[in-house]
């Protein structure tokens, strides 16, 4: 029997970080564990993907951790069963010729972002890390779109926060145009979970052994889009078909050790929530920090102790199985 899922992704679509399961199926694991997996990204006019799974439109999705827990305080039933990412990826950058040399000389200048409560307690909180007054700092509402460098070099801002160092910067950085660049996640000091992969009520109609087959399935995915990244490229070229491979490939490089803590995958880290957790209550977005275990499910989840599993990376006919169902999507044109 074959259990049919659905997943939806984190963004308006899918980029590396999403490679392990779309590996996971063109190799076949999901088919061999009786699964049959969709893949799509949001619709916007309905909401995020914790919206989609929220209303029963799929049954798991990818989403920030952030939001989980926002969500969770309000009494909405979503979890987490699973980590993607075991460090943040988001960024403030600047180019070079802004004379910007620290955070603290954000003071008096232009910063781009979407100004969600989030983004600004950040923002806020660099600044003052850094020595500088956040009140200072003129924010400058970009709504859901990353500014480039080339908006930055055409005077849209003097900087920008929010754009990930494992893609938005890929897609317009330039040689002859340097830029400074700080990671978020190293300023504030806590490797939080930039995504998790989860659910909302469905996950509880899902049979146990069809959840451990899941997991297991989308784990040898990801360390088969780790080690076999040419392949897995031309996978992306089939499923993302707007981007230079050159993209692509320094994107996957990027971001495939983000998936893996000491050799394990999805584990979700008590030290990575709780301290999250923290900073966020403490930003006046959470209420109670100490709640943040009921968002993840003891049911499904992997858990922070999880090691390295089968450890070494999946290969042979695998690979190929990616090979030829990319070749396959592409000659199938639109």
């Amino acid at each position: 029997m074959t259990t049919r899922l659905s997943l939806v992704l984190e963004y308006f679509h899918p980029w590396p970080n999403s490679a392990g399961f779309y590996a996971a199926r063109a190799a076949g694991f999901y088919a061999e564990a009786g699964i049959e997996l969709e893949i799509r990204t949001g619709d916007p006019g309905i909401g995020d993907s914790l919206e989609h799974v929220a209303r029963g439109l799929a049954d798991l999705a990818v989403f920030p951790t952030n939001r989980l827990l926002v969500r969770r305080e309000l009494g909405q039933d979503l979890r987490a069963i699973a980590a993607v990412n075991q460090r943040g990826l988001e960024t403030v950058r600047t180019l070079e010729r802004s004379g910007i040399r620290s955070l603290a000389d954000l003071e008096g200048r232009r910063l781009a972002l979407n100004p969600t409560p989030r983004g600004v307690a950040i923002v806020r909180d660099l600044v003052a890390r850094a020595g500088g007054d956040p009140d200072l700092v003129e924010l400058v509402d970009a709504g859901a779109r990353e500014l480039t460098a080339d908006d930055l070099d055409a005077g849209a801002a003097d900087a920008t926060f929010g754009s990930y160092w494992a893609w938005d910067i890929l897609l317009s950085e330039r040689p002859d145009r340097p830029e400074r660049v700080w990671r978020v996640d190293d300023e504030l000091g806590i490797a939080y979970h930039s995504y998790l992969l989860g659910g909302g009520p469905a996950l509880d109609r899902i049979d146990p052994e069809v959840r451990a087959a899941f997991l297991a399935a989308t784990e040898r995915g990801f360390r088969l889009a780790a080690a076999e990244q040419d392949a897995t490229v031309d996978l992306l070229e089939t499923v993302t078909p707007y981007f230079d491979r050159l993209v692509l490939a320094r994107s996957l490089a990027l971001i495939a050790p983000t998936w893996f803590d000491r050799g394990g995958w999805g584990g979700i880290r008590e030290d990575a929530m709780g301290e999250y957790a923290d900073w966020l209550a403490a930003a006046g977005i959470l209420e109670d920090a100490s709640a943040w275990p009921q968002a993840v499910d003891a049911a499904w989840a992997l858990g922070g102790g999880r090691g390295g599993g089968r450890g070494g990376a999946e290969s042979g006919a695998a690979v190929g199985a990616i090979a030829l169902a990319g070749a396959g999507l592409a000659g199938s044109g639109r």
